[in-house]
């Protein structure tokens, strides 16, 4: 077996969560082909149980803490040094050691980044093949947060938009191949940085069909006779706290007033203090951590995705169309997953559409909806065959 340093921004696992689903699937299929040098950062005290686990997959590794406070005021100084904050946010010494000696001790010829910020730990290297995992383009989400903030922080997001994007193009320019997590993802890069259209390609995200199934018995988490719709993910993530503030006040009252007994779920882990505000309007309830997402996914009358700000490709969306959970997303959480709408999901763009189209799944007698969903994920999203190419560009 070849040796190959991998650099991820985040522990990856567990694997049924957020943004480490794409790296912990990454990292088990590099393994089966590679010896596995991992450096990573664990920047939540939870994840330290999952250590041992991560390492098994690995020839070695190495786990940095990051404390997500001091990194976000360590990374003002590059405002200073006109530098990309998300660089400074994931500088760490003790990594970049740690990387140095494993490339000298086991003369490292392969390379393969998961995120644009831990690049910087793989450019001294070009005479190794390096592949970044760009996953989204990272820079436009920074624009996006611009567009939709008030002064100083919009000036803050532009700052952040300008300088990172052109770290992107110089990686992209400088790598041997830089891959995105969908097809108009890597659109969007390609005009971005055209000077490296030739090596940008990408490929999608996966879900483990036999964990996000229907198949299975899950209890209710419900009350009695409630109309439970669902929206899941982190809810300390701005996008994601944007999206169900704007349902609650766009789309949540209409359908209250249609269906006393609906009832909106929030599910997911540390919610911002703006996400815990809306439990206190009737019908919200925001549970917070909870043990498996799954039963919350398969007892609601609807799964809902009306994010404003997106980039890539939405996992939420997809696990819900693999448990056969009829889905009404945005125009934005749809962009990257091949999927009719109509047939497989239903798409909605301001809060009468999401109503209307909430108000129509409640209404259906059948789920023919969530099983074409389903039967689309089962057809298009197998991790194997959408990892096939990372061994290709790792060995051309």
């Amino acid at each position: 077996m070849e040796d190959l340093l991998l650099l991820i921004h985040r522990i990856p696992f567990p694997p049924n969560k957020g943004d480490k689903i794409r790296s912990y699937h990454l990292l088990k299929h590099l393994a089966r082909d590679y010896r596995v040098h991992l450096a990573t950062f664990v920047d939540d005290a939870d994840d330290w149980q999952h250590v041992p686990t991560v390492e098994k997959l690995c020839a070695s590794s190495h786990f940095a803490s990051l404390n997500p406070t001091l990194a976000r005021v360590r990374s003002l100084g590059a405002l200073a040094a006109n530098r990309s904050l998300s660089l400074d946010y994931y500088r760490d010494a003790s990594l970049g050691r740690w990387v140095d000696q494993t490339v000298a001790a086991h003369n490292i010829k392969r390379v393969l980044v998961f995120s644009s910020a831990m690049a910087q730990y793989a450019d001294k290297y070009p005479q190794a093949r390096r592949v970044v995992d760009f996953c989204d383009v990272d820079s436009d989400k920074w624009r996006q947060y611009a567009d939709k903030k008030p002064w100083p922080m919009s000036w803050l997001y532009r700052h952040e938009a300008r300088q990172l994007l052109a770290y992107e193009r110089r990686v992209a320019r400088d790598y041997d191949a830089s891959l995105f997590v969908s097809e108009p993802e890597a659109a969007l890069f390609r005009e971005l940085a055209p000077e490296s259209d030739a090596r940008i390609g990408y490929f999608n995200n996966g879900v483990d069909t036999d964990y996000f199934t229907p198949h299975a018995d899950y209890a209710s988490p419900y009350a009695a006779g409630e109309q439970a719709i669902v929206f899941t993910g982190a809810m300390d993530y701005w996008p994601n706290v944007d999206a169900v503030q704007w349902f609650a006040a766009e789309a949540l009252p209409i359908l209250r007033a249609r269906y006393p007994k609906l009832a909106f779920y929030i599910v997911g882990a540390r919610p911002a203090p703006a996400v815990q505000e809306l439990g206190k309007i009737a019908g919200v309830t925001v549970t917070g951590t909870v043990p498996d997402v799954r039963p919350y996914i398969a007892h609601a009358r609807a799964a809902v995705a009306p994010l404003r700000i997106a980039r890539g490709i939405q996992n939420k969306v997809l696990e819900a169309m693999a448990m056969a959970t009829p889905t009404v997303v945005s125009p934005q959480a749809l962009e990257g997953i091949r999927a009719e709408p109509g047939r497989e999901l239903l798409l909605a763009e301001d809060g009468a559409a999401f109503a209307d189209a909430v108000a129509m799944l409640l209404e259906r007698q059948d789920n023919a909806m969530g099983l074409a969903a389903r039967a689309r994920v089962e057809n298009h999203y197998s991790w194997p065959s959408n990892l096939a190419c990372i061994g290709e560009r790792l060995e051309c």
